[in-house]
């Protein structure tokens, strides 16, 4: 649907491009590839949230700040998906909702921990999930400042002394 300068919503005619596609720089058929890492990031969490034994962390890292980091990965995934590709404008509205995601699915692993032998629920993790997933997001939120600004200058020609 187009709105044109009337305001009166009319049809777009058959075959035209998707105007909200062009805009965002999605593709017909895109928006699902986007969302595939996502899909693919959450399996891995879930694999080694699976581990009985876990290993320590490299470089003495702590238990909270892997978490973090790991969940800054998907804060940054959910929100890259929902922008519609890296460098996308991405409205607060969204980096809200991939948190909220990112912590949701945090909530869901921690309570897929209870049923693993040796691991537990521990709201710290989920804290340090949702801190993670805060920072990602707020990544992908200011990718989405610079992209345009660094495409435009992209296309200026330099100017002359």
């Amino acid at each position: 649907m187009e709105r044109p300068a009337s305001g009166h919503l009319r049809e777009a005619p058959p075959g035209a491009p998707d105007a909200g596609a062009a805009r965002s720089g999605v593709r017909h058929g895109g928006a699902l590839w986007l969302w595939v890492p996502v899909v693919l990031y959450c399996a891995l969490i879930f694999v080694l949230s699976s581990v009985s034994d876990v290993p320590s962390l490299p470089g003495d890292m702590s238990d909270k700040t892997g978490h973090g980091l790991l969940y800054l990965g998907l804060g940054f995934l959910v929100a890259r998906a929902l922008a519609g590709g890296l460098g996308q404008p991405l409205r607060l509205g969204m980096v809200a909702v991939s948190i909220v995601l990112s912590t949701v699915y945090g909530l869901s692993d921690e309570c897929h921990q209870w049923f693993v032998p040796s691991r537990e629920f521990d709201l710290r993790d989920l804290t340090a999930d949702a801190v993670g997933a805060s920072i990602g997001a707020g990544v992908s939120w200011l990718c989405g400042i610079i992209g345009p600004v660094l495409r435009r200058a992209r296309r200026v020609p330099p100017r002359k002394p």
